[in-house]
């Protein structure tokens, strides 16, 4: 298993979700749609050559973020990317994987 993390402005929470889901993401057991959201603010700036989804290049902008949480079969995980980032607005979205292993008593 493979625990995403990927950083996403409030108001694309859902769309970015969705498309994670229907790759295969957030699957546990007899369970889908399953994920975790942190809000908080996120901040970044733009250099040159950057396109920006917002903010001006050179000039630091913070934005209201969510972290959005969710596990996958390892040979999903590369789908799941891919589907995050087709429907993700920034040029360079921030997301991780960790490999995680789950234990059942």
């Amino acid at each position: 298993m493979i625990q995403v993390f990927v950083f996403v402005p409030e108001d694309y929470k859902e769309v970015v979700k969705s498309a994670m889901f229907e790759a295969g993401g957030g699957r546990m057991g007899h369970y889908d749609s399953c994920c975790f959201e942190h809000a908080g603010v996120g901040q970044f700036r733009p250099l040159e050559g950057s396109h920006a989804f917002m903010g001006q290049i050179g000039e630091i902008e913070k934005v209201r973020e969510v972290k959005i949480e969710m596990i996958c079969e390892e040979r999903l995980f590369e789908e799941i990317i891919k589907a995050m980032r087709s429907v993700h607005p920034y040029e360079e979205p921030a997301f991780y994987g960790i490999k995680t292993v789950r234990y059942s008593v």
